[in-house]
C-alpha cells in the first residue's frame, strides 16, 4: 500500500484500526490499545491522532531517520505508520 493510501484510511476509525492490526506487531498494538483506553479513545482514532501528531511534532533528526528508513523499505507506507506509532510511546500524552 502506498503512503497516501495508508494515510487516507486513517480518517475512518475501523480502517485505521485495521491498518494498525495489519502491522503484525502485537507489542505495539497492545501498547496502543492501552494508551487509547487510557485516553478514552478507540484504537483507530488514537492511531490517527498519533500519526498526525508525529507528522506535526517529529524533530528534524527524526525526519532524517525516517527518510533513511523509508528508502530501505519495500513498503514505505507501512514503515511510516509503524515508525509514527512506535514514536507515540516517546511523545508525552
Amino acid at each position: 500500500m502506498v503512503l497516501g493510501d495508508f494515510l487516507a484510511c486513517f480518517g475512518d476509525e475501523s480502517a485505521a484500526a485495521e491498518a494498525v492490526l495489519s502491522l503484525g506487531d502485537l507489542r505495539l498494538v497492545a501498547g496502543l490499545r492501552q494508551r487509547a483506553a487510557a485516553e478514552g479513545l478507540g484504537l483507530g482514532t488514537f492511531a490517527a491522532l498519533a500519526v498526525r501528531r508525529y507528522a506535526e511534532e517529529a524533530s528534524d533528526e527524526e525526519w532524517v531517520t525516517l527518510m533513511a528508513e523509508l528508502g530501505r523499505s519495500a513498503d514505505p507506507g507501512l514503515a511510516f505508520i509503524k515508525r509514527a506509532l512506535s514514536h507515540t510511546a516517546h511523545i508525552p500524552g
